[in-house]
């Protein structure tokens, strides 16, 4: 590829089982920026490339300042090289959001989009399906469908599910996806899973890999440190929801967990009829 206009907003170590080792992912990520002008590559802010430095309330080419939550939008100001664009709308939550949207911002205005063309897109934008995708927002009850298969991506569902919904009881239910990927970060999985108030695991979503010696879901749920911890057979999982005490709940994995939230936003809909 040799993209005219490109961006990076990470290079976490992922796909292991591809590259090798996170020193091997770098290296791609500089060949690929190699191949773009410094002038138009857009990167995050802190990452070890060359380029127009994205950031969020950190000095940068393009930084958001002034962030604040207005009628459960983001509303905030966008520094650029030669002005401020002021009173920027966004609904996706998380500060991930928050940063892929000026990165778009960035993109857009360096090839030429108007400043209003720019706000009137992303205060329009509602988002991809399986991406803090709300299912049920109620004032009672809220649950949320997530794509997260890494443990950078379950820390960002699960800072804007706090900055949303603080004070709530929180049920993350989680599929690993991928042997390798669990293997490779468990640790960090324990540790992103462990920020929940509960957490059920589902059995490990293999996708195109063999089963690999005492890498399972059992593994992973003796690593993760909260008491409010089980391992659900999926059979199992409706049951499981409907006997849990919660106020908001996500599910979370890239595996054919997607293929049981219409059944559990139908379970959660008729239980909610009950009460």
């Amino acid at each position: 590829m040799y993209p005219n206009l490109a961006c990076v907003n990470s290079i976490d170590a992922d796909h292991l089982d591809i590259y090798g080792d996170a020193s091997a992912i770098e290296d791609s990520f500089r060949e690929f920026a190699n191949k773009v002008a410094t002038k138009d590559l857009f990167i995050a802010n802190g990452l070890p490339l060359n380029g127009n430095t994205i950031g969020v309330n950190v000095s940068s080419d393009f930084e958001a300042q002034n962030i604040r939550i207005e009628n459960g939008f983001y509303v905030f100001d966008v520094k650029t090289p030669n002005e401020i664009i002021a009173d920027v709308k966004f609904g996706l939550p998380g500060h991930h959001n928050l940063s892929n949207a000026l990165i778009a911002l960035a993109m857009a205005k360096s090839y030429g989009v108007s400043n209003d063309n720019i706000k009137n897109a992303l205060a329009s934008f509602k988002g991809v399906r399986r991406r803090f995708s709300f299912q049920i927002r109620e004032e009672k009850l809220v649950y949320i469908d997530d794509y997260a298969h890494h443990p950078t991506e379950i820390n960002a569902v699960h800072q804007a599910v706090r900055e949303l919904f603080p004070n709530k009881k929180v049920l993350a239910v989680f599929q690993p996806h991928l042997f390798s990927r669990t293997k490779d970060f468990v640790d960090g999985f324990a540790e992103s899973l462990s920020q929940f108030d509960e957490v059920m695991l589902l059995e490990i979503y293999p996708a195109r890999e063999l089963p690999m010696e005492g890498v399972n879901s059992s593994w992973l749920l003796s690593k993760i440190n909260n008491q409010n911890k089980r391992l659900v057979e999926k059979q199992e999982l409706l049951t499981n929801i409907k006997k849990s005490n919660f106020d908001v709940l996500v599910t979370i994995g890239a595996g054919d967990i997607g293929e049981m939230v219409k059944d559990i936003k139908k379970m959660l809909d008729e239980e909610a009829k009950l009460v």
